[in-house]
């Protein structure tokens, strides 16, 4: 499995898209929301077919959000969507936005909050990364403020 963060082609973005039942756009609107992010991170397999995507929008300065994370189904179960994430938080990092947050899909929570991702607090929805929990002590219900 190959990572970069080499953006896909509008055709690529559309199809996997379309394969996981993500929906179907017109092809300048995969063009417009790749231009308008600030990172993607995508995976490929050994025939460099996109099998994943994780993208990230910001003001490069505060806030960076994750706004799709999609694998395809015969890439789930082997990390792909792990390392996405990993990579996605670490390049935010790396350009010295510390604050990475996302709205996680219906069922998708126990994969965030295994990647180093909190619940936020019921008036302030959505979670935000505070690192892998391994590794930052994360274990009450109060462990997402920052």
């Amino acid at each position: 499995m190959l990572f970069s963060f080499t953006p896909p082609t509008a055709a690529e973005f559309a199809t996997l898209y379309a394969e996981t039942g993500w929906g179907e756009w017109p092809a300048e609107t995969f063009e417009r929301a790749l231009t308008g992010s600030w990172v993607v991170c995508v995976a490929r397999d050994d025939d460099e077919r996109l099998i994943g995507i994780g993208r990230l929008i910001s003001d490069g300065a505060l806030h960076a959000f994750v706004t799709e994370m999609i694998v395809s189904e015969r890439a789930r179960g082997r990390g792909t969507g792990a390392e996405i994430v990993r990579r996605l938080v670490e390049e935010a990092h790396r350009r010295g936005v510390r604050d990475v947050q996302l709205f996680a899909a219906r069922g998708r929570t126990a994969f965030y909050e295994r990647n180093g991702f909190v619940r936020r607090p019921e008036d302030a929805p959505g979670m935000q990364f505070v690192g892998a929990p391994e590794s930052n002590g994360i274990t009450g219900p109060d462990s997402g403020k920052i």
